[in-house]
């Protein structure tokens, strides 16, 4: 009986992969189908990729919007960009399988509006070298940011204030 236990624990494994994404809120959903279309839509790429996991996810709300930050790994299709046909892509195995780093700032708005966004697509390891992950906290720290300041710098007041005399 031994033997069975693995292939069971296998099985219940790919089961909570697959019921793990609707957990994911609305602004999370479109923050990877973002990603998708700008992964798909970059020059160079000939083969459709598709989402393979979603990790990481943070969400937080501020009085400016709603800050999203998630990793999605992707996964080469057998689709060609070119064709309409979307539905039915098959994974194709062994190609590339980059990574992007995403932060998205929300307005508040009833249908949120993109404030600011930061994209890193590459490979895992690339993301994880020191130099990248500094830059990127760096970026997504900044669109976290994004309309926070707005109330303190109306349009001309700063450009007013350095004009007055010290």
């Amino acid at each position: 009986a031994a033997g069975m236990r693995f292939p069971l624990a296998l099985c219940l494994g790919l089961v909570a992969l697959a019921a793990a994404s609707p957990s994911q809120s609305p602004l999370q959903r479109r923050v990877v189908r973002e990603v998708l279309d700008y992964v798909n839509s970059r020059r160079g790429t000939q083969f459709l990729f598709k989402e393979q996991a979603v990790e990481g996810a943070v969400e937080r709300e501020d009085p400016s919007g709603t800050f999203v930050q998630l990793r999605v790994s992707l996964v080469q299709t057998s689709c060609k960009k070119r064709t309409q046909q979307r539905q039915n892509c098959q994974t194709v195995e062994n190609r590339r399988k980059p990574t992007c780093l995403a932060c998205y700032k929300f307005d508040n708005s009833n249908v949120p509006k993109v404030l600011d966004k930061y994209q890193n697509c590459g490979p895992r390891h690339q993301l994880a070298v020191k130099e990248f992950k500094h830059r990127d906290e760096a970026e997504c720290r900044a669109v976290e940011e994004a309309g926070k300041s707005d109330a303190l710098y109306l349009p001309g007041m700063y450009a007013f204030s350095k004009g007055l005399p010290a």
